[in-house]
């Protein structure tokens, strides 16, 4: 087995889920949350059928659906082709896609570690030159991104 064998946890489409998700596992939800969502050290996909109506928060979020709340990531976030969000980003890095629609705040901070908190100074949002957008200093982002 490889590394890329990691097991990930689903929820189907079918499946409903009120109050709070928690876990340290991978996780793929392809059906409806509403509440919070925490994953600490783990990746979390929202498939493409999904609806989410929570904050989420997880090391790398991946979006193809529909999300409304703010995303928290302590690595990552991309937002694919035909996702919708409604909410502010706070992560390291940021990735859209063209096609992705995103309403919403963007703070990107640079993760350190007290080894390298003074090597590595804070920086300002930066929103991907590719993307379309509607960007103030503030780093008030709202916009669709079209192919």
């Amino acid at each position: 087995m490889g590394s890329e064998d990691k097991n990930v946890a689903s929820l189907g489409k079918s499946v409903e889920i009120r109050g709070e998700v928690k876990g340290n596992e991978d996780l793929t939800i392809d059906g409806r949350v509403e509440g919070t969502i925490m994953l600490t050290d783990s990746r979390l996909t929202i498939g493409s059928t999904a609806h989410i109506d929570a904050d989420v928060s997880a090391r790398d979020v991946v979006i193809l659906g529909t999300v409304s709340g703010n995303v928290q990531a302590s690595a990552r976030v991309e937002l694919r082709m035909g996702c919708n969000l409604k909410g502010d980003i706070f992560a390291a890095r940021l990735s859209i896609e063209d096609g992705a629609s995103f309403t919403g705040k963007v703070d990107l901070t640079q993760r350190t570690t007290p080894a390298n908190s003074a090597a590595i100074p804070h920086k300002a949002p930066v929103i991907p030159a590719a993307v379309s957008t509607n960007a103030s200093a503030s780093g008030l982002f709202s916009g669709e991104t079209r192919t």
